[in-house]
């Protein structure tokens, strides 16, 4: 089911996020979003707080760290081959 929410464009071009999408999606005072431009519309993505970030690659460390490894490994191949 869609849900709709209505807003007015203020002279200084602002625009005020109704409350029961600033509750549902945490917005309060300094959060972020990204306007996002597809086709003829405009989609507003909320941006998580770096600190809900850290960690979320966790389970992924020792892959991260195997790619950065080879990474490493190649460039010395690389800069070893000039």
């Amino acid at each position: 089911m869609v849900m709709t929410e209505t807003a007015t464009v203020t002279s200084k071009s602002m625009v005020n996020i109704p409350a029961r999408l600033r509750v549902k999606y945490g917005l309060k005072p300094g959060s972020r979003v990204v306007f996002v431009e597809e086709d003829s519309r405009i989609i507003m993505i909320p941006v998580p707080p770096m600190m809900e970030l850290f960690g979320i690659d966790r389970e992924h460390a020792e892959t991260m760290k195997e790619a950065m490894r080879e990474l490493n490994a190649e460039r010395r191949r690389e800069s070893s081959a000039t």
